[in-house]
């Protein structure tokens, strides 16, 4: 069953990815970010708002599946050493970047011009994946989320409720559009634009889109980089409109971390296809096992790696060690 005409379904993909990119930039969305407010804030609003993002797929997932327009079956991986080696490359890699795959669009938005060199390092790192490493197999898979859905779709009709309700009185009060994109409710709107483009287009990650290109299957997938285009122009919209936009020159530090970041995010995402953006949207609201070990050992491996920087940090600025 379909909800649109085919000859409308695409133009509405590019506006929903044109939309997510530009609630990537006005929610600076990135696993890196949450990360470090957790530890140095001691606070998770950022972690909080990703969840939402996921808690708005699930629910549309739910939906879709009862109205019979989803246009996707569940694929698993196996839960067990490949996911947790492929998290702990994709924290590293955002860790030396700075930014997930998320968070690069999101500072390329604000004009972090090294920023574009995380796509090319995870184009790169997908290559040598691909020369190196045989890609993790597809598994028969059930969620337990669309076991479930009868169950929880009440839950989230009142959560939607809720949420609905805050946004008209905002309507009401002349502030929708400074409440809809508060970084908190644009991370959520990430969630929705990407549930319509899912049912209209079928599932859709940039880096999926960066991995068929390195896999030499851009004939067959131009209209994921078209998706892929529009992502970015939202971004660069949300980041001029918002006044983020910069035109700094790049210095040969970040974009080598940048470049080098990338690769490593493309390296981890042979082992999880879909990365960190494919977790969040797909693995996690279908609560698949390998998601949400892929997940923690990515969130731990960032962690881990922002400790011991500090850690670092410390011991270089510690007056034994300027006597040493």
């Amino acid at each position: 069953m379909t909800i649109v005409p085919p000859g409308i379904a695409f133009p509405i993909a590019l506006l929903c990815a044109a939309i997510m990119g530009y609630a990537i930039q006005r929610g600076a969305t990135c696993m890196v970010a949450a990360v470090e407010e957790v530890l140095t804030r001691k606070r998770a609003h950022r972690l909080v708002a990703l969840a939402e993002a996921a808690i708005w797929v699930a629910g549309g997932l739910i939906l879709a599946q009862l109205v019979g327009v989803l246009r996707m079956a569940p694929v698993g991986h196996a839960a067990g050493l490949s996911a947790v080696v492929g998290g702990v490359l994709l924290g590293i890699g955002a860790l030396i970047n700075r930014a997930c795959v998320f968070g690069a669009i999101a500072r390329l938005g604000s004009g972090e011009w090294a920023q574009a060199m995380t796509p090319v390092g995870f184009f790169l790192g997908c290559l040598i994946a691909g020369w190196t490493m045989a890609p993790v197999p597809a598994i028969p898979a059930t969620s337990p989320l669309l076991q479930a859905g009868p169950v929880l779709l009440i839950p989230f009709l009142i959560f939607a409720g809720w949420r609905g309700i805050e946004a008209a009185s905002a309507l009401r009060r002349k502030m929708f559009a400074r409440h809809v994109w508060s970084p908190h409710h644009a991370t959520a709107v990430i969630g929705i634009a990407f549930v319509v483009m899912l049912i209209v287009a079928g599932s859709w990650a940039y880096t999926d889109a960066l991995a068929s290109l390195a896999r030499g299957m851009a004939e067959r997938d131009l209209s994921r980089l078209l998706l892929f285009v529009a992502l970015l122009a939202g971004a660069l919209l949300g980041g001029w409109t918002a006044g983020r936009l910069r035109h700094a020159a790049p210095s040969p530090r970040a974009l080598a971390r940048s470049l080098i970041g990338g690769m490593m995010m493309g390296l981890g995402s042979l082992l999880i296809p879909g990365s960190n953006d494919g977790l969040i949207l797909i693995g996690l609201p279908l609560l698949m096992p390998y998601a949400i070990l892929a997940l923690a050992s990515m969130t731990a491996s960032i962690a881990a790696g922002m400790l011991i920087e500090r850690r670092l940090h410390r011991r270089s600025r510690s007056p034994m060690a300027s006597v040493r």
